[in-house]
């Protein structure tokens, strides 16, 4: 009867030491998808990330934002012409070299406005440069089979009990970690849909550069875009911070730390993550 008892009890814990193996792997190699993912996903432009979406954007901007932007670009210019004229005494004082200026203000201006698109995609660039130069500071991809090396010793020296609560944290946190990859998504994916949105109105905020009053509207936009494209490499030093950190995870020696540990570090990439827009808003003072 005795030996039956123990024959169960030997069988469950093969099992369970199968399963907590199992999640284990699994919660290891959601931390690599991870790191692998977002890093990938950073390094991206605007018509990289998907091609037949930045299409779409640059459609809709050409054939419906840009005559918009045409009729305040002449009305900022028109206005910038009274203005240049009432400066002088109403024109008692007129300085013809002022109609001059305020051509090629004008030409400027035109330019900036039929040259958005490329202007938006040149700080994008310049953007996605220095996240591709920072990109070989990420060496987090964790050996799963080294941190699997003697787990299964560690498994086989605890109880049956032991094992079924152990069982039941790497299943919460396997549950865990399947959320934070989703938060993580939405963070990175979100920011993407951001950049589209921005980059569609474009037009609009370049055509008020000609005017010294207007063209805070588009030192702003210039503002928001660097903020958007070097959230980026603020998203990939969180990586490579988180990457690092998880590192020294599997060779705790302790099985319950690991996975906690692991969970840890994960919530930490997402808030991190989260506060990557603003610190970067803040540092280019955009709003």
């Amino acid at each position: 009867m005795g030996s039956l008892f123990e024959w169960i009890t030997d069988w469950i814990k093969e099992g369970l030491i199968d399963a907590i193996t199992g999640q284990y792997t699994s919660i290891f190699n959601s931390v690599n998808n991870q790191v692998a993912d977002v890093a990938n996903q950073v390094g991206q432009t605007p018509q990289g990330w998907n091609g037949g979406v930045f299409s779409m954007i640059q459609n809709l901007s050409e054939t419906v934002v840009i005559p918009i932007a045409g009729m305040i670009l002449t009305f900022v210019l028109v206005y910038e012409l009274i203005q240049m004229i009432l400066e002088k005494n109403n024109m008692h004082e007129f300085d013809t070299f002022n109609i001059f200026k305020w051509i090629f203000k004008t030409f400027v201006a035109t330019y900036l406005l039929t040259n958005c698109f490329t202007i938006v995609m040149a700080v994008f660039d310049v953007a996605q440069n220095v996240v591709s130069q920072s990109a070989g500071v990420i060496n987090g991809n964790l050996d799963v089979q080294a941190a699997l090396s003697d787990l299964k010793t560690q498994l086989e020296a605890m109880g049956m009990w032991e094992l079924i609560g152990l069982w039941l944290e790497t299943n919460i946190i396997n549950l865990c970690m399947w959320v934070l990859s989703i938060v993580i998504f939405v963070i990175v994916y979100g920011r993407m849909i951001e950049i589209y949105l921005t980059v569609s109105l474009a037009p609009i905020p370049f055509s008020t550069m000609a005017n010294r009053e207007w063209g805070q509207m588009g030192t702003g936009y210039l503002r928001s875009l660097f903020a958007l494209g070097f959230q980026g490499f603020l998203i990939l030093i969180c990586v490579a911070i988180y990457a690092v950190l998880v590192q020294s995870i599997p060779s705790s020696g302790d099985v319950h730390g690991a996975i906690w540990g692991t969970a840890g570090y994960t919530v930490l990439l997402a808030f991190a993550l989260f506060k990557t827009g603003s610190l970067s808003k803040s540092i280019f003072n955009a709003r």
